[in-house]
């Protein structure tokens, strides 16, 4: 590893502040995939890459990342959440990218150096963090349509506030029918550059109707719900936690998988299943649909108060947010904090 100092650091910013993704700290780790082989990652000041208009990832759209959080809790520790998932579903990302996969331990060690480095930069007020933002890109210098030889993995970080309203404030969110983000043997699975780009027409569409975002449905028939363009999605529905149900076109959550544990635990009922769009209104129309809420890293917990679908809205909990989105977000929360014990071991303490 590799570790280039900084000549100036930054002033830090006003972390009563913070928006969500406009900062990035002083550094960014990096490291060259070139001759069939990872070079040794670098801890670097941050600054612009020097990139030829002809490198493949800007034509072809070869490309995956993560996101991830660092938090600093009131003892001053700072803990990353369940990091060696984020590097696993990466690299899960990389294959089906056909990019060359990495040593997750390497790429931890050396990002966990450039924590230590930049220890100060994560906050800690209420529903801020250090956001984690591993990339990786196709770099070589070439048109025509093949897999690249070359690639870059980098991570840069970015102190972070809440995502959406954060979990005290409730969204509106569109639930999309005519649009088409991901289809089962596509690329709906991986984190990978397309996937989000192929949602910003309809969330655009829907942010000039008043909408926070996108829910969308299965690309085979518009009818059962999958997930929001930045989150997995779960409803409350007679008492029972509904989620859809993992099967190729939707991201494998790490937030998702960590709060249907967490809410299990807890002694709630979670249904992993294939829910239809029109038992979700039916339900809202009936008051049976008490809770909505999405889940992701970004959002970590998001409320829904008001969903749209076919020029009709539906108000969910008068517009509130509801006890089972509270119980999850606070012992996500507790748990990245370290106010609850970690007995799933997901933390990672950095000295």
């Amino acid at each position: 590893m590799k570790i280039i100092k900084a000549d100036k650091l930054q002033k830090k910013p006003d972390f009563s502040k913070l928006t969500f993704g406009k900062l990035h700290t002083d550094y960014l780790l990096e490291m060259d995939y070139t001759n069939g082989a990872w070079g040794e990652p670098v801890i670097r000041p941050y600054s612009n890459f020097d990139m030829s208009p002809m490198t493949m990832c800007l034509h072809y759209g070869q490309g995956i990342f993560e996101g991830c959080k660092a938090f600093r809790n009131d003892k001053g520790e700072v803990t990353l959440f369940r990091i060696m998932d984020n590097l696993k579903r990466m690299n899960r990302s990389a294959y089906r990218m056909c990019m060359p996969q990495f040593d997750e331990n390497v790429v931890l060690e050396a990002l966990i150096e450039m924590l230590k480095i930049e220890k100060d930069w994560v906050p800690t007020l209420p529903g801020t963090a250090l956001y984690l933002r591993p990339t990786m890109i196709a770099t070589e210098v070439a048109l025509g349509v093949h897999v690249s030889r070359d690639y870059k993995l980098f991570i840069v970080m970015s102190p972070v506030g809440a995502y959406l309203h954060g979990a005290e404030q409730t969204a509106r969110i569109y639930i999309e029918d005519k649009y088409v983000r991901a289809a089962k043997g596509g690329t709906g699975e991986a984190k990978c550059l397309g996937n989000y780009a192929a949602g910003l027409l309809a969330q655009y569409e829907s942010a000039q109707q008043g909408f926070d975002q996108v829910l969308w449905l299965d690309a085979e028939e518009h009818k059962y719900i999958e997930e929001v363009g930045t989150m997995n999605v779960m409803f409350v529905m007679d008492g029972v936690v509904c989620t859809p149900e993992l099967d190729g076109s939707i991201l494998r959550g790490i937030t998702r998988h960590s709060i249907i544990k967490i809410l299990r635990d807890e002694g709630y009922t979670v249904n992993e299943g294939r829910f239809a769009v029109d038992d979700i209104i039916k339900a809202a129309k009936e008051g049976r649909l008490t809770e909505m809420f999405g889940v992701g890293t970004a959002a970590t917990v998001s409320p829904v108060g008001v969903i749209g679908y076919k020029g009709e809205e539906y108000v969910i909990n008068n517009n509130k947010v509801g006890p089972v989105a509270k119980t999850a977000y606070d012992r996500l929360r507790g748990i990245q904090t370290r106010k609850y014990p970690d007995k799933y071991d997901w933390l990672t303490i950095i000295d």
